[in-house]
């Protein structure tokens, strides 16, 4: 039973192949049995690159089965038209379009087959894109909040700067006052004399600016930084919400791309290997010799051909002695007197007929 499916995956006609010997059964057997196994590998392969775009276990199956009788269709169309002749050049001519189309399913099966085995290499090649990807997001990111947090701390800087310069200034005058009190410098007359007294009115009017300056600077600081914060807020939104399509980064095009990075030679012997497998059951059928199905089914499609030829051929030769023979009667019965009579009679009663016509034309006119 299983022979007879792997026949039937073949595509040979089982009626003339069921009278061939046990040997020739079984060379398309074998070619049916390559067949059917390339098309279960189309199955896995495309199953799995589904599940990559879909990330669904049942609709991957479900359409790796489609794509897998596709193949299993195609490849077994491709091997049941190839036909053995007697000169080899036409054969190779003949399997040259079956053998690029054989090609590319090759590469459409072998690529998702490599997509799984060089997995964890093809995970870190994305890792590092991830990364990547991150940094120049977050600095693109930044580019549009930096400069509109520079400026607010530059601002912070300068307010800070006023109340720092004022500090100075009321320092100052500070110890002015202090040592004309103590008659080290000033004066230099000890004791809180009038001088002491207008340097001190100076100082305190500078103490009470400084204190103004500084409640009327920070309230404007912690404006200027609540904005830095909410600027630094929606940079780190913006992050946080662009952050999972980089993470989703590992479609079935990004695994390409980065399997494109990997060294070649190992995924060309994989290609290689799916290659032999889809164009052996071709291959197998042009170094094969010509078998006794072969003979069989060349003969009953020549017997086919040279009748429908034969039947050509009677009715061009039926047609021909007809035309002979219609010109000859014809011929003789154009010389015969009474048919001139005749013909001359009826001419004369035609003519007669149409004047009459004409005439009843012309009085209904008038």
């Amino acid at each position: 039973m299983l022979k007879q499916f792997f026949i039937l995956c073949s595509g040979a006609d089982t009626d003339i192949l069921n009278d061939c010997s046990i040997g020739e059964q079984n060379k398309y057997a074998g070619i049916g049995a390559t067949v059917f196994f390339t098309a279960v590998m189309a199955t896995i392969a495309a199953s799995y690159a589904l599940f990559t775009v879909f990330d669904n276990l049942y609709s991957s199956i479900f359409f790796g089965l489609i794509w897998g009788l596709l193949i299993f269709n195609l490849d077994r169309y491709i091997v049941s038209t190839i036909k053995k002749r007697d000169n080899v050049i036409d054969e190779i001519l003949q399997a040259m379009p079956r053998i690029c189309l054989a090609v590319i399913i090759a590469v459409v099966i072998s690529k998702p087959l490599e997509l799984k085995i060089f997995e964890k290499e093809i995970n870190q090649v994305l890792l590092e894109q991830k990364n990547e990807l991150t940094l120049a997001n977050q600095n693109q990111i930044a580019e549009q909040f930096n400069p509109k947090i520079a400026e607010l701390e530059g601002e912070i800087l300068g307010l800070r700067f006023q109340i720092d310069l004022k500090e100075t200034e009321v320092n100052a005058l500070y110890d002015t006052y202090i040592s004309e009190a103590e008659g080290t410098a000033g004066t230099k007359l000890l004791g809180k004399g009038p001088v002491y007294k207008e340097k001190r009115d100076k100082h305190d009017a500078g103490l009470a600016e400084l204190q103004q300056l500084k409640t009327d600077n920070n309230a404007k600081i912690a404006v200027l930084e609540t904005q830095i914060a909410t600027l630094q807020g929606d940079y780190t939104t913006n992050v946080a919400e662009s952050q999972p399509i980089i993470d989703n980064f590992d479609g079935l095009m990004a695994r390409v791309t980065a399997l494109g990075t990997l060294p070649w030679l190992p995924s060309f012997f994989i290609f290689l290997l799916f290659l032999a497998i889809e164009t052996s059951p071709i291959i197998a059928k042009l170094l094969s010799p010509k078998g006794e199905f072969d003979y069989r089914l060349q003969d009953q499609e020549t017997t086919i051909q040279t009748w429908t030829m034969q039947k050509v051929a009677e009715r061009k030769l039926l047609l021909k002695t007809d035309n002979e023979i219609n010109n000859k009667v014809h011929t003789e019965i154009a010389d015969e007197e009474d048919v001139m009579n005749y013909k001359r009679k009826k001419a004369r009663e035609l003519m007669q007929l149409q004047a009459d016509a004409f005439l009843e034309k012309q009085k209904s006119i008038l």
